[in-house]
This record gives C-alpha cells, sequence and structure tokens, in this order.
C-alpha cells in the first residue's frame, strides 16, 4: 500500500489544478483540524468535503501554541490534542482516506514542531498519501533542507504570502513555489476581520507577474459570497473556520457530515456561479 501511495502522490496538486483549468473552474480547498472535535469525525468529514465539491483538502495538524489560528481553529487544536491526536495519527487519518480516494489532493498544515518531532516525516507522509505541506512558521530561508526531503517523496511544500510580505519577499517565496501558492488575504488569525477584494485583487495580480504556480487565497472566506469574489483574482479558495465551527456545533459524526457537504456544496455552487 505505501508504494502504491506514494506513485500515485506524484503530482497529484499539480493534476488537479490541470483539470479545473480545462474545465474553466476555480479551486475550493477546505480546511478542517484533524482530530476534531472527535477522533471519529475526521474520515468522514474528508469524503463530504469531497462529496460538497472541495478539489483539495487541507487537515491541520493540531499544535499547542497556533499563533496564526483564530478563535475557531485554535478550540480545534485544543480539543484534537485532549482526544490524544498526533501527527502519527493524522498519518493514519490521511492513509484511510486513500483507501477509498485516490485522486483528491491531502495538505496537511500546522507548525514546524510537530513535523521536526518525527525523524522520518517524509517518508511516512508519502506512504501515508499527503501531497504537500504548509508550515506556518517555518521562514523559507530555514526551509531548504525540508523541502529538498519533502520533494524526493513528490511533497510540495505550499508556501504562505501575506498582505505585509515585501516585493523583495514575495519574489523569493514565489521561485520557491510548488502546488500552489497560498495568499493571506488579512493581517491577522485566521476567522478575523473582513475581506477588502480590492486589495487582494491587487496584491494577486502581481503575484501572478512573478509564477506560474496556481495562486489560492485564504483567511476571512467564509460563504459563497466572499468566495465567489475572491476566486475572480485567484486559481482557487481556502475556506477553514467557518467549516470548523460548524464541525464543532455537530453532536455526532451523522451531522457534521451532513453539514459539511452542505457547507460546501453552496460555497462550491458561490464560486461555480
Amino acid at each position: 500500500m505505501a508504494e502504491t501511495n506514494t506513485a500515485l502522490s506524484a503530482g497529484r496538486i499539480a493534476q488537479q489544478f490541470d483539470t479545473l483549468r480545462a474545465r474553466g473552474k476555480k479551486a475550493l480547498v477546505t480546511f478542517v483540524t484533524a482530530g476534531d472535535p472527535g477522533l471519529d469525525f475526521t474520515v468522514p468529514a474528508m469524503h463530504s468535503l469531497v462529496s460538497g465539491g472541495a478539489d483539495l483538502l487541507e487537515l491541520g495538524i493540531p499544535f499547542s501554541d497556533p499563533e496564526a489560528e483564530g478563535p475557531a481553529i485554535q478550540a480545534a487544536n485544543e480539543r484534537a490534542l485532549a482526544n490524544g491526536m498526533t501527527l502519527a495519527k493524522v498519518l493514519d487519518m490521511v492513509a484511510e482516506f486513500r483507501q477509498t480516494d485516490s485522486v483528491t489532493p491531502v495538505i496537511l498544515m500546522g507548525y514546524l514542531n510537530s513535523v521536526l518531532a518525527m525523524a522520518d516525516f517524509p517518508q511516512r507522509a508519502s506512504q501515508a498519501g499527503v501531497d504537500g505541506l504548509i508550515m506556518v512558521n517555518l521562514p523559507i530561508e530555514e526551509g531548504t533542507d525540508l523541502q529538498q526531503a519533502l520533494k524526493a517523496v513528490s511533497i510540495d511544500v505550499v508556501w504562505l504570502v501575506a498582505p505585509t510580505t515585501s516585493d523583495e519577499r514575495a519574489q523569493e517565496v514565489a521561485s520557491n513555489a510548488s502546488g500552489f501558492l497560498y495568499y493571506v488575504s488579512l493581517k491577522g488569525t485566521t476567522g478575523s476581520g473582513s475581506l477588502a477584494v480590492d486589495e487582494v485583487a491587487e496584491r494577486t495580480g502581481y503575484l501572478r507577474t512573478l509564477t506560474d504556480v496556481p495562486l489560492c487565497v485564504g483567511f476571512g472566506i467564509k460563504d459563497a459570497e466572499t468566495a465567489s469574489a475572491v476566486s475572480a483574482h485567484s486559481d482557487g479558495v481556502v475556506v477553514g473556520s467557518a467549516l470548523v465551527q460548524l464541525m464543532a456545533e455537530s453532536p455526532d459524526v451523522a451531522t457534521a457530515t451532513q453539514r459539511l457537504q452542505a457547507a460546501t456544496a453552496a460555497i462550491r455552487q458561490g464560486i461555480d456561479a
């Protein structure tokens, strides 16, 4: 199984964006925290997101000090850790998801400390079927070794660009981009503030001059309306806090999956309209 997943993971993100581009569609990237609100929620949630229209899945690695996250995802991290969630269990969940979905790209998102604690992370992540990694607190100049180790097993490192990122820094990040480039549309934490679409359009327009890698926008995208507005200026949108909150308010797995599928379908419809 490990060998099959490694082979399939090669280029899965690029293949998905190529498919979407050929169909004239933008990517819907959805985020949930692994192990929240219970360990048994995550894999069914992943499948329900795909059923609702998600094209790529981001799976949060729970961490004790998620500095970039707003209240909803901070609380999700706390619940997941209280449930005994670990990076090894996250990889087990990806492997379980891969048993019935060999197409949808899965990107892990988290903080460097978690990954460094697992010496053979690149190999184990590849064997599980992981396609990409977003490290919120990894400066690009310190990420060369990790990026090379992940590239060797066909896992993309997805870098973040913020509104406060200088042009010089953005050029450096763009030159190292793989999978897709993640533009953080707000100053602050996830789930905070309101979107200024004109500012997003201006900045994404500039970033497009730096790289041919797909450009996705996240932070502050909560519903079909905001997703539609932002997708006009990007190759995809990332929705996280709103979905995490839906899961937190769900009393059981069946309710959570129904709510996630419905919310994802509504956002998908907004993007495609």
